[in-house]
This record gives structure tokens, C-alpha cells and sequence, in this order.
């Protein structure tokens, strides 16, 4: 078991990955004044972040609310090593519990409610 979850959380730094450099790219030409031919990369990272988020085998509903965890740690770690700001007590506490809600809700037993 412990190697599907391995799996899940690579799966999703990779989507996590893809998603901000996506996104990254647009901000780099919207407040940075960088390139526009910076879009085409970050079109195809965020096409490639979509296509990433098909790969699980949960229901879309559950892996997009789980990715939510994964994106916030995600992030905060770019912030970190790309932006070069030092998180704080707080970022680091909000990243834990995002990440604690990923993993209830990706790898919690199952039961059906009715």
C-alpha cells in the first residue's frame, strides 16, 4: 500500500510542479515585464498539469480536492527556493495541515454514505 502512496504524492508534485511554472510563466510577462513568447511554455506546462491531474485513478472530485495540500506545500516551497523568501512558522504550519488534509482525504478507507 505504501507504494500507491508513494506514487500519489510524486504524481502530484509533478502536477503541483507543472501548474506553477505554468502559471509563474504568465506572471513572469504580466508583472515583470518578461517575454510574451513566455506564454507558449506556460501553455503547454499548464496543458501538461491538466493532463497529469487524468492520471489518478480516484475520482476527479476527490484528486482535485486532495491536490489542494500538495499545491499549497508546493508552493510554499517555491516561494522558498524560487522567490528566495524564507517561509514562516505559519506558512510551514498551513503547509502541514493542507498536506494532513491530503492525506485523509486520499488515502482514508473508503465507505459508502447514504
Amino acid at each position: 500500500m505504501l507504494l500507491f502512496e508513494i506514487k500519489t504524492i510524486a504524481l502530484f508534485l509533478a502536477t503541483a510542479l507543472a501548474e506553477i511554472i505554468g502559471c509563474y510563466t504568465a506572471y513572469l510577462w504580466l508583472k515583470q515585464d518578461k517575454s510574451i513568447w513566455l506564454l507558449v511554455p506556460g501553455g503547454i506546462s499548464l496543458a501538461i498539469f491538466a493532463w497529469l491531474l487524468t492520471l489518478h485513478p480516484a475520482p476527479a472530485g476527490r484528486v482535485y480536492a486532495a491536490y489542494g495540500g500538495i499545491y499549497i506545500f508546493s508552493s510554499i516551497m517555491w516561494l522558498w527556493l524560487v522567490n528566495g523568501v524564507k517561509p514562516t512558522v505559519w506558512d510551514v504550519s498551513g503547509a502541514a495541515v493542507a498536506m494532513l488534509g491530503m492525506a485523509i482525504i486520499m488515502f482514508s478507507p473508503r465507505q459508502m454514505i447514504n
